[in-house]
């Protein structure tokens, strides 16, 4: 059967004006953003409102900030270099996380060990990460195994909405078994006693405060060896790169996934005993927004690029931080701080608008070899 070819159609002189007015827009939308960001900026500052203290401050809890928030994203953004799925049951691993904490922190004080000495609030401390990462990925790993898993070979919407139920069955589960009233993590007095090195004595931290950004740091370092250069690493890569290949040469591609979603979910609950250490206060609801915001963080660092992750964590926590005092305080807006979540949120569509490969990700062809 012989098949003509038609020729391509042009687009007509309505579709042409339409996308020109489109782009005119976003380059409008854009330079007024600009100006919003620089002005307010000069404002502020000129105004000599706030001290150096303060800006240093600022600067310090952004980074404790951010790093929670990297932390959460690695899970995202490996579940999704693995699957090509957003996982958003992973704020409620994470929330799984910090209730795990809470009543290993509680046992240990009544029994009388958690403050007994230094030696025993470290131990303390590890111990109730070791649980709280261990109960975080036993629950990730029954999600994989029961919502996600017979829907692997499904439209990405069907995950994507077994996920969201996922979400909400974890925190009404939690609700009915632990109640939604407040909980407030016990103190672990070492870990409240501000920090006497030379260096950041000055900077007023606390120990929990250093614990958390060194925490991540570590964790992620660890995870890029991990992936990198172990033998189920490169599986993991080569999973994430092709299944039916990776299947074809004789790569156990749900052994691939488990690891991938155990060794997120690890690093989320240890994050809620750090969250849970830092802040003091949760209920069955306090991994929704720390878990939206962990992956705004992966968008924005570029989603499946663990450094991305990282790194997107990091900015943003300094833009909630700093942002919405540095650009709205200069022009007058109330409480200019309570607008952390617009920034945040701002951050995620203009990403998604103009780079959404993020930071440090790649420019994917039309066409792969």
């Amino acid at each position: 059967m012989k098949t003509t070819l038609r020729p391509r159609r042009s687009p007509s002189r309505t579709e042409t004006a339409f996308e020109a007015a489109v782009s005119a827009f976003l380059w409008a939308f854009r330079i007024l953003l600009v100006l919003l960001v620089v002005v307010g900026s000069i404002l502020t500052i000129s105004s000599g409102k706030f001290s150096v203290e303060t800006w240093v401050d600022l600067i310090v809890n952004g980074a404790v900030q951010g790093g929670i928030y990297a932390l959460i994203a690695l899970g995202y953004t490996m579940v999704y270099g693995i699957m090509k799925m957003i996982n958003f049951a992973h704020g409620e691993i994470f929330m799984i996380g910090i209730f795990a904490g809470y009543f290993t922190a509680v046992f240990l004080d009544e029994a009388g060990f958690l403050n007994a000495n230094p030696l025993t609030s470290i131990i303390s401390f590890l111990l109730m990460m070791l649980i709280a990462a261990t109960a975080s990925t036993l629950v990730a790993l029954a999600v994989e195994r029961v919502a996600y898993r017979p829907l692997r070979n499904s439209p990405r919407l069907v995950l994507l909405i077994s996920a969201i139920g996922a979400s909400f069955f974890l925190q009404y589960t939690i609700a009915g078994l632990f109640g939604s009233g407040v909980y407030r993590y016990p103190t672990i007095d070492i870990l409240e006693e501000d920090v006497a090195l030379p260096l950041l004595s000055a900077l007023g931290l606390k120990w929990i405060e250093v614990v958390v950004i060194v925490a991540a740091l570590l964790m992620m370092a660890l995870l890029y060896l991990f992936v990198m250069r172990s033998r189920i690493g490169t599986a993991i890569r080569a999973v994430s790169e092709d299944k039916q290949t990776a299947a074809l040469m004789g790569i156990d591609v749900n052994r691939a996934i488990v690891t991938t979603f155990a060794v997120g979910a690890a690093m989320a609950g240890a994050a809620g005993v750090l969250y849970g250490t830092l802040w003091g206060i949760f209920f069955f609801y306090s991994g929704f927004i720390p878990g939206i915001k962990a992956f705004t963080a992966a968008v924005l660092g570029g989603i499946g690029n663990i450094p991305g992750a990282m790194v997107g964590g990091f900015v943003l926590g300094e833009a909630e931080a700093i942002g919405s005092l540095l650009i709205f305080d200069g022009l007058g807006v109330p409480a200019p701080g309570q607008l952390k979540d617009v920034i945040a949120f701002t951050i995620l569509v203009m990403v998604l608008v103009f780079r959404p490969q993020g930071i440090l990700g790649e420019r994917l062809s039309r066409s792969r070899a």
